[in-house]
């Protein structure tokens, strides 16, 4: 079983917005130690950008729309897309880039839980992938109806089993 780590929108405007992301340096250690692993592991790296239209503060090319400095991803060699929608394949060719590399499981990680990350790992496992969510790798911000903390929690709970491996 071939894997690879998907990042999902870990991008200046929307992790280090205004609003600040629950427990948003612990997410991003997260996601760097998973880098890592991915590297030693030989298993390619998707990063995903959200990309707004001409003129919003996330078009392409913003300083708002580029990846997080922290974030330990080598432009180089890992694969970086743009989408403009929550799911990450809908409009892109994500699927295809996984089937030539033979990857038959993903492990998502990233942002926003409710919107990004819940399309894509429903999408990802109708495609046919197995899914792996690690709980402590991804994140949002709080809502005025329910916490952050809450919203994750409520996710990794709905998406496991039916969608999802949780680790």
């Amino acid at each position: 079983m071939a894997n690879a780590l998907l990042i999902i929108d870990m991008q200046n405007g929307l992790y280090d917005g205004p609003d600040k992301p629950f427990e948003r340096e612990r997410v991003l250690g997260t996601i760097n130690q998973l880098i890592q692993r991915a590297r030693t592991a030989n298993a390619p790296i998707f990063v995903a950008r959200h990309t707004g239209p001409a003129g919003s503060p996330i078009e392409a090319g913003s300083p708002l729309w580029q990846l997080l400095p922290e974030l330990n991803v080598d432009e180089a060699r890992d694969h970086l897309f743009n989408k403009t929608r929550p799911s990450c394949f809908l409009g892109t060719d994500l699927a295809q880039q996984l089937a030539a590399k033979q990857v038959d499981e993903l492990v998502i990680v990233g942002m926003k839980t409710q919107f990004c990350i819940d399309t894509t790992c429903r999408v990802a496992a109708e495609l046919g992938f197995s899914v792996v969510l690690p709980e402590d790798g991804h994140t949002c911000m709080d809502t005025p109806l329910l916490s952050a903390e809450a919203i994750i929690a409520h996710h990794n709970a709905t998406l496991a089993g039916a969608f999802v491996k949780r680790v």
